[in-house]
Formats: structure tokens, C-alpha cells, sequence
């Protein structure tokens, strides 16, 4: 019986190494970054942004998305502080995140979209405590791929909830869309 149990449990332990997750790869600032496939809802062109005044630097604006305004973030300026050159290969990944009692929909101006990854749980490591030019707690994870490493990142608290709810005052402004070219 007890043979029983330690198999089962041996079962186990192996079904939870080789849990796998779907993760989408970008670059930003020629840096390797991946979210969960679950959060993202859709990849855009870059189309019309529409410049917010007196909003910060990485809030790279608005956009129209079948009727519904949506906060653009440049993340290479959330990141690190200095704001994206918006190139051929530049889009936007959609992605919901929990602000206060409901969803909001932002959208998150990368540089390029790689690929989907299937990233074993193994491979997946805790954030480390230094070592990166980013805020630890942007940080859900580091995934090794091969012999790189990829940052997994935390996307409900790439902004905080004090930044979430100006973008979603931002977001249910009455004003109509300007839309200028970027």
C-alpha cells in the first residue's frame, strides 16, 4: 500500500514538472519579455494614437478600438524610462487587468512580438532580488528558454491601482477622439 501511494505521489510530482505554459514573447528596449497567452486578448497594428495631454510620459496615448477608447502604454517607458521608437515592427498587445472591482482593457506598445512559447514549469525560476534595470515587483518570474533568460511579467502591477484608475478615467472620457496621425 505504501508502494501505492509513493507512485501516486511520484505520478504527481512528475505531472507538475511537466505542466507546461503558453507564453507570448516581445521585445522592448531589446530586452525579452513574455506574459501569460491567457492575458493577451489581441494584438493591433499601430494605428491612430491620440496624445493625452498632461497624462505621463508612458502613456503613449488613446485609441479607437471598435468604439471603445483604450489607454495605450509605451512599456518601454514604464519599464525604463525612456519612451519607445515606434517602428515597422512596433504593435500593440492587448491585455486586460484588474483594477478595483472590474477589468480594464490596455493596451501595451511593444517593440516586436516574437512568438508563442510552451515554457515547462521547470524552466520557470522566482524573480531575482537584484540585477535588473526593472522594478522587482514587475517582475512575476524569470523563464529559461535554452540558454536565455525571459522576464515574465506581472501585468496587474506593471501599473498600481492609483495609475489604473486615472487610465480608466481616461478610458470613460465623454471628449470624442481627435485622432491624429503618431
Amino acid at each position: 500500500m505504501a508502494n501505492l501511494i509513493r507512485k501516486d505521489s511520484d505520478a504527481t510530482s512528475l505531472a507538475i514538472q511537466e505542466h507546461v505554459g503558453q507564453y507570448l514573447t516581445f521585445l522592448v528596449d531589446q530586452e525579452s519579455f513574455a506574459i501569460n497567452i491567457l492575458d493577451v486578448k489581441e494584438i493591433i497594428e499601430i494605428a491612430n494614437v491620440t496624445h493625452v495631454p498632461l497624462t505621463p510620459d508612458y502613456i503613449h496615448g488613446v485609441i479607437n478600438l471598435r468604439g471603445n477608447v483604450v489607454p495605450v502604454i509605451d512599456l518601454s517607458a514604464r519599464l525604463k524610462h525612456r519612451c519607445a521608437e515606434v517602428s515597422k515592427r512596433s504593435c500593440i498587445v492587448l491585455v486586460e487587468v484588474d483594477a478595483m472591482d472590474n477589468t480594464q482593457l490596455i493596451g501595451m506598445l511593444v517593440d516586436e512580438v516574437r512568438e508563442i512559447l510552451e515554457i515547462p514549469q521547470a524552466n520557470i525560476q522566482p524573480a531575482p532580488d537584484f540585477g535588473t534595470d526593472i522594478r522587482t515587483d514587475f517582475i512575476q518570474a524569470m523563464a529559461r528558454v535554452d540558454e536565455v533568460f525571459i522576464i515574465l511579467l506581472a501585468i496587474n502591477k506593471v501599473l498600481s491601482l492609483e495609475e489604473l484608475s486615472q487610465l480608466n478615467s481616461i478610458a470613460q472620457s465623454p471628449e470624442p477622439l481627435e485622432t491624429q496621425p503618431d
